[in-house]
């Protein structure tokens, strides 16, 4: 029955402190994280450019140079010397669906993340809320070609691969980034929409969930729901309230950070078919500071490797691989929004995550994203809510 497992947690009056941490399958039980101390400050800053509007994700070129989207809808070309040139704008609908934007929105233009094999294929896919009709909108997945014309690149020949079902009216927790699997196809976490929570435990539509496709937005055969009735054959795992990070691991291993409401962020191992649990299994707390839910695990469901309270709200998610700071070497990264740091967390030599502190909280910024730059320092994307003024910034060490 649709929402029968949801209907039945939310109408227990049962207790769930006793499952603190419990696990049904054998697993280790997930971690909670709170505030935790300042790492030494053993780096500083460089500002590679400033004056960004709603900054939310960058690729780097093979030549070092960067594409950046702001949500506002334009995808720039930022050099190496930090000249901004804007290459497309997602507002003026030539030929494809406008960006949704607005205020109070999370919605707008998202990822940007180069294929596998750019320097052959030249392809680059962007995601982003798109306008359908006069009311709705619909997160989509994009394909363009990087032509070089001259001095900057353009985009060209723009393919939709793909678009979440059902459109909404509501501009909130769309997913949108991006990850390519060593086989060549990509993961992208579609959110819950706000409003459609109970949604994540159906698998006749996309919301809360992960989809799996090839580079060219076919359905990879082995997908887990291929040929269920009833079913969206895009789906990978399913029970996800917001994704805002996802990344492959050294390892191999799908790593994925989401956020939950005033607590239970968490950070999840992703596995084929699995249900993450929300809204039914969660140790969030609601707005209200009320529980979302009385159950923290039960069997079928996944438990989180890491979970926060309060919320760091986590957005943009890394592996540090790089020679600048050996001591980071393997571990992750998490930009933080409501925190205003970015959370490291030290990866153990077995695979399992170890110690955590906060980074960078003395600029007193959120921090949209983070990324490993070919030049092995730390890049973050600082958003300043109030206007054209967020930033690119390097750490070097100090």
């Amino acid at each position: 029955m649709r929402n029968a497992l949801y209907l039945l947690a939310m109408g227990l009056v049962v207790a769930s402190c006793s499952n603190q941490g419990a696990s049904t399958s054998g697993e280790k039980s997930s971690q909670l994280a709170g505030r935790v101390d300042a790492a030494p400050v053993n780096y500083r800053f460089e500002t590679v450019a400033d004056g960004l509007d709603h900054p939310w994700s960058l690729a780097f070129l093979p030549d070092g140079d960067m594409l950046v989207t702001q949500r506002t809808g334009k995808l720039l070309h930022i050099g190496k010397d930090g000249k901004q040139q804007t290459i497309y704008d997602f507002n003026l609908g030539e030929k494809l669906p406008k960006v949704h934007f607005g205020d109070g929105m999370q919605a707008g233009l998202f990822d940007v993340v180069l294929h596998p094999q750019f320097e052959t294929s030249r392809f680059v896919y962007i995601s982003y809320a798109a306008k359908q009709g006069d009311d709705e909108n619909t997160l989509l997945l994009m394909r363009f070609e990087l032509a070089d014309d001259g001095a900057v690149p353009k985009l060209a020949n723009g393919k939709q691969l793909f678009a979440a079902a059902p459109a909404r009216i509501q501009g909130n927790h769309y997913g949108a980034r991006i990850a390519f699997q060593p086989d060549g196809t990509l993961l992208m976490p579609v959110g819950d929409a706000f409003h459609f929570r109970e949604e994540a435990q159906n698998l006749d539509n996309h919301f809360g969930k992960i989809v799996r496709l090839n580079d060219d937005g076919s359905v990879p055969e082995d997908n887990p729901f291929v040929g269920k009735p009833g079913a969206r054959a895009e789906i990978w795992s399913y029970g996800h309230r917001n994704p805002q990070g996802i990344i492959v691991d050294a390892d191999g291993r799908v790593l994925e950070n989401e956020h939950g409401p005033a607590g239970g962020d968490e950070i999840n191992e992703i596995k084929r078919g699995a249900n993450y649990g929300w809204p039914t299994v969660t140790y969030a707390l609601d707005y209200s500071g009320g529980r979302v839910s009385p159950f923290e695990a039960l069997d079928g469901t996944e438990q989180p490797l890491v979970h926060f309270t309060p919320s760091i709200a986590p957005s943009g998610f890394a592996q540090y691989a790089g020679e600048a700071f050996p001591d980071w070497q393997g571990d992750l990264f998490l930009s933080a929004l409501a925190l205003k740091h970015v959370r490291h967390v030290e990866m153990n030599a077995d695979g399992s995550l170890g110690k955590q502190q906060e980074l960078f909280g003395e600029l007193n910024a959120r921090f949209r994203d983070v990324r490993t730059g070919p030049d092995g320092h730390l890049y973050l994307l600082t958003e300043d809510q109030s206007g054209p003024n967020s930033k690119i910034l390097r750490i070097v060490p100090k």
